[in-house]
C-alpha cells in the first residue's frame, strides 16, 4: 500500500488467462526478434560487401548506402504501417500480419547490422589479404577464411548490443495487430485498468528477456571465437 495506492499484482498472476498470454506473447516477441536478427544479419553481409569488397561496382555502392540511410534515418514504426499496409497495396498481396512485422524487422535490422560489419571488413589490413594472395588463395577463400571471421570476431560485441537494443523497440509491432509481449500487456491492462502493475510486469519480462539474449549470445561468442575473450 502507498498511500490510498494499492499494488495488486495477483490480478495479473492469478488469473490463467493473462499468464498464456503473456507467455504467448513473449514467445512472439521471441521468435520474430530471432528470426528478423537472422534474416538481418544475412542482408546486412550482403549490403555491407555491396558498400566494401564491391564498391567498384559503381551501381552496387550507392544503392546500399541509400538503401542503409534510409533505413536508418527513419522510424521503426513508420517502416512497420510502410511494410504492413504500403507495400500490400503497392504490389497486391497479403500476408499474415506477423509476417509483415517479421520483414519490418529484417528490414531494420539489416541497416544497423550493415554498418557494424561494414566497420568490420574495413578493420582488416590490406596485408592479410595480400598474404592470402601470395598463398594462392582465391578471392572467395580469403574472404570466407580470412575476412569474414575476423570481422565478425571483432564486432560481435557491437552486434549483440545492437540485436537486443532492437529487440526492446519490437514493442511497436502491437500497433499492427501482432499479439506479441506488448499487445498482451495492454489486453491485460484494458481488462484490470491497473496499469502500474502491467508495465512493471512488462518491463521486468523484457529486461529477463534481455539478460537471456546477452548470456546466449556470450556463449555463442566463445563457441565461435575461442581466440577472443568475451566482453
Amino acid at each position: 500500500m502507498l498511500g490510498d495506492f494499492e499494488l495488486r499484482f495477483f490480478e495479473i498472476y492469478r488469473s490463467a488467462q493473462y499468464l498464456e498470454s503473456l507467455t504467448r506473447g513473449a514467445a512472439t516477441s521471441i521468435l520474430l526478434a530471432v528470426s528478423g536478427g537472422a534474416a538481418g544479419l544475412a542482408l546486412a553481409l550482403a549490403t555491407a560487401l555491396a558498400s566494401v569488397r564491391f564498391a567498384n561496382i559503381l551501381v552496387l555502392a550507392p544503392v546500399a548506402t541509400c538503401y542503409v540511410e534510409f533505413i536508418r534515418n527513419t522510424p521503426l514504426i513508420v517502416q512497420l504501417f510502410f511494410v504492413a499496409f504500403g507495400l500490400p497495396l503497392l504490389l497486391g498481396y497479403a500476408w499474415p500480419f506477423w509476417a509483415h512485422a517479421a520483414l519490418a524487422l529484417t528490414l531494420n535490422f539489416s541497416a544497423y547490422f550493415s554498418e557494424i560489419l561494414r566497420a568490420g571488413l574495413q578493420s582488416i589490413r590490406e596485408t592479410q589479404i595480400e598474404a592470402a594472395s601470395a598463398l594462392g588463395l582465391s578471392p572467395f577463400a580469403t574472404f570466407w577464411k580470412i575476412i569474414y571471421p575476423q570481422a565478425v570476431a571483432t564486432m560481435f560485441p557491437a552486434l549483440n548490443s545492437q540485436f537486443i537494443f532492437l529487440f526492446l523497440t519490437t514493442g511497436v509491432i502491437a500497433e499492427i495487430g501482432v499479439e506479441d509481449l506488448t499487445a498482451a500487456g495492454l489486453f491485460i491492462d484494458s481488462r484490470t485498468f491497473r496499469s502500474f502493475e502491467v508495465f512493471i510486469t512488462l518491463t521486468v519480462i523484457y529486461v529477463l528477456i534481455a539478460f537471456g539474449f546477452k548470456g546466449l549470445l556470450g556463449l555463442l561468442q566463445s563457441y565461435l571465437f575461442p581466440w577472443r575473450k568475451a566482453r
